[in-house]
């Protein structure tokens, strides 16, 4: 389930989605994630806002889903095909899911790798 509301969080802050809202992070994995911002090459940064987006649209698809879901076996069910949908965007983008999940939390301690990654997006 953290692998899921991590790669969600990370696709809905680099969409701009969630702008304000920051996901509780313990402080070692936002220094560490801070730190590592910096080595992010611009290939990295593109292939991550190009999952976000996919990730996105898999997220959304499957809010509908969750809200008609009816019992706690069917909405476990739904979450795994969502998080197996979501590892499967973020492996076909080419990066592996905790390089997605690191850059995700550095997007979310740094406001200017934040707008970066949310220009890359727009300007497709």
């Amino acid at each position: 389930m953290q692998r899921l509301t991590t790669l969600l969080s990370a696709a809905l802050l680099s969409t701009g989605l969630m702008a304000g809202v920051a996901q509780a992070q313990e402080s070692s994995s936002a220094e560490q994630a801070q730190t590592q911002a910096q080595d992010f090459s611009e290939q990295q940064l593109q292939k991550f806002a190009d999952a976000s987006q996919e990730i996105a649209v898999i997220s959304q698809e499957y809010t509908k889903q969750l809200q008609g879901a009816e019992g706690e076996d069917a909405q476990k069910s739904i979450r795994q095909e969502a998080n197996d949908e979501m590892i499967q965007a973020v492996e076909e983008s080419g990066l592996e899911v905790d390089t997605f999940n690191t850059i995700g939390q550095a997007v979310q301690q740094n406001p200017e790798l934040m707008k970066k990654v949310q220009g890359m997006t727009s300007g497709q």
